[in-house]
């Protein structure tokens, strides 16, 4: 059956997630496979050039499938596939199938611009992939091309038509609100979600990173998107909320639903249950953790798998990160005035910007 783990692993290697200081588990993995764009949004990578990974250090499809596993077995059920833009690495439909070896991985999901979808989705859909996610910001022709620097906004509308073409059954579209830029175009991202059987999220701008020139008077809050929505729909409902989603999903009177990712102005750092790991193996506790572990050196060194997971397990439980609290917290001081991350430091260090840790 599509989508199906392809070997047999024994019910007893099935572990409840372990949990860190504050008695978040480890369920979810943010895999990046590359740290390569073709767009340059202004809100993620917007300069011309950036320093990458050097290529000998990323990890191979393999390597990726066998760290997947030593974080299974520490519970982990839910991997995302990120950039970067994942879809520039050849062949990730052969890592979904990798992956969906092992049966304790229960849901693979990958998040995608979208320009490379379309050449791509009917052999991630046979792979067995479960969802895609298509980050779409504007369905203005020239005001993607502002924000992206590139012109490949039918690309990816063709890309999005291709989801339910190739037999996928769920489809989100993930906007970055930004005062100022699209804040007039809710209402028709809305209108476009639902014309494709797709659910947007609206992601408050967050200050990750430092090339983005975010500002806080750039951030369009949760409390604004509804209000806007609320002119046009009126009567909006809450929707229960899902365990660590980080969407709050609210319906509209006709059953339409849409989502909202307050990681600025709301923080859910209490309900996180989830890591990431850099295309060349760096383990990340928090989007806004300033380093990360190495896990390719051990890996390659031939660690046995009881010290690989050692080294995860003893680094979750001592986990204290609360990233997104904390810079809130700095908006009682005035400190919460920029980027996370000064530019010079980015360019010594690529793993400081987000499109090396998969967002």
């Amino acid at each position: 059956m599509r989508g199906q783990p392809l070997n047999s692993v024994s019910p007893n290697n099935f572990s409840a997630p372990i949990a860190d200081t504050f008695g978040r588990p480890l369920r979810s993995l943010r895999l990046s496979v590359t740290d390569r764009c073709n767009l340059r949004c202004r809100y993620c990578m917007p300069e011309a050039d950036y320093v990458w990974l050097p290529r000998e250090d990323i990890l191979s499809f393999e390597e990726m499938a066998t760290l997947a596993g030593y974080f299974a077995d520490l519970g982990v059920s839910k991997i995302r596939l990120t950039g970067g833009e994942p879809l520039l690495r050849r062949d990730v439909s052969r890592l979904v199938r990798l992956l969906l070896h092992d049966k304790r991985i229960s849901e693979i999901a990958l998040t995608t611009n979208g320009v490379l979808l379309a050449d791509q989705a009917q052999e991630l859909y046979d792979a067995g992939l479960h969802r895609v996610t298509v980050s779409l910001d504007t369905l203005r022709p020239e005001r993607f091309r502002r924000l992206t620097a590139r012109d490949e906004f039918s690309r990816v509308i063709e890309g999005i038509e291709s989801v339910g073409k190739a037999g996928f059954a769920e489809l989100k579209l993930d906007t970055v609100a930004i005062r100022g830029f699209n804040d007039d175009e809710l209402v028709a991202l809305i209108e476009f979600a639902r014309h494709y059987q797709a659910e947007v999220r609206f992601i408050e701008y967050m200050d990750v990173g430092g090339a983005n020139e975010w500002a806080m008077d750039k951030v369009l809050s949760r409390e604004t998107i509804l209000e806007e929505l609320s002119r046009q729909y009126s009567a909006i409902t809450p929707m229960p909320e899902r365990g660590s989603a980080p969407a709050q999903r609210f319906l509209l009177p006709d059953g339409t639903s849409f989502g909202i990712i307050p990681s600025t102005t709301t923080p859910f750092c209490a309900q996180c249950d989830r890591s990431r790991v850099t295309a060349d193996g760096l383990w990340y506790l928090c989007l806004y953790a300033a380093s990360g572990t190495d896990l390719r050196k051990p890996l390659r060194m031939g660690a046995s798998p009881e010290y690989m997971k050692e080294m995860i397990r003893s680094g979750w439980t001592a986990r204290r990160d609360r990233g997104a609290e904390e810079r809130k917290a700095l908006e009682k001081t005035g400190l919460r005035a920029g980027g996370l991350i000064d530019i010079d430091r980015l360019r010594e260090d690529p793993h400081l910007e987000m499109h090396a840790r998969g967002g």
